[in-house]
Formats: structure tokens, sequence, C-alpha cells
């Protein structure tokens, strides 16, 4: 189970946006990420590299957790809105339930839940995240 402190850290960084560091933080070495019913990727540095993959087709992205933050031994859940606005001027905004387990202070299993029509970007610009 992560200290209530690890916890608020991971949210932090993710929040501020550094969603790759945040990975390189908190993730066990061994550690995995699935979206949805999909397959996972495995490997921290894999899980890096994705995500810089993706950050780098954004022009901006903004993070919020909604809470609360369910956590029950071992297992955190997550609310979180993103909104992503992409190179070509058009945004993306999804929001997802991420189950993640911890073995200590690191995160070695996360699934997301979300709606994968979610993922379609809209070329009309909103200002920031709507909740």
């Amino acid at each position: 189970m992560p200290h209530a402190s690890t916890l608020e850290r991971f949210i932090a960084r993710v929040e501020s946006n550094a969603h790759a560091e945040a990975i390189a933080e908190f993730y066990a070495e061994h550690g995995q990420m699935r979206e949805n019913q999909g397959a996972p990727r495995v490997g921290r540095a894999n899980l890096v590299a994705h995500e810089q993959s993706v950050l780098r087709r954004a022009k901006s992205v903004e993070s919020i957790c909604v809470r609360p933050v369910l956590i029950s031994e071992a297992v955190v859940v997550i609310r979180w809105i993103f909104r992503f606005e992409w190179l070509d001027g058009s945004f993306t905004q999804m929001e997802e339930l991420a189950y993640q387990r911890w073995e200590g202070e690191q995160i070695v299993e996360e699934q997301f839940f979300y709606d994968p029509a979610q993922l379609k970007p809209v070329p009309s610009r909103a200002s920031h995240v709507e909740r």
C-alpha cells in the first residue's frame, strides 16, 4: 500500500503534466499498463517511451484528478480528466478511471477504463477542462 504522501506526490506530478516523469519516478521497473481490455505495455522504459510519443503530438495537456481517490490495501483508483490540445489545433478531452496495483511505493499494474469514443479529436477549441 502506498504511503499517502507518495500518492499525493504522484498525483501532483501528473497534474503538473509531467506524465513521463511520473512514470519514471513511481512505476516499478517491471510495471505494466493497459488501455481498457487491450494488451498490456510492459516495462517502465517502454511505458515512458510510449508516454513521450503521445506527448510529442500534443501542443499542451491539462490533467485533473477528480477526488476522492479510492484506496483499498494495495489498490488505488483515480478518476482523471485530461484535455489534450494537439499540434493541429484540435483537442481531445477524456475522462478515465485508472485502476492501479501498488507494491509498496511503486505502481506495478495499471489499467485504464474509458470510452474510446472520447479519443476522436474535436476541431473546435475549448478554453479549459470541463468537469
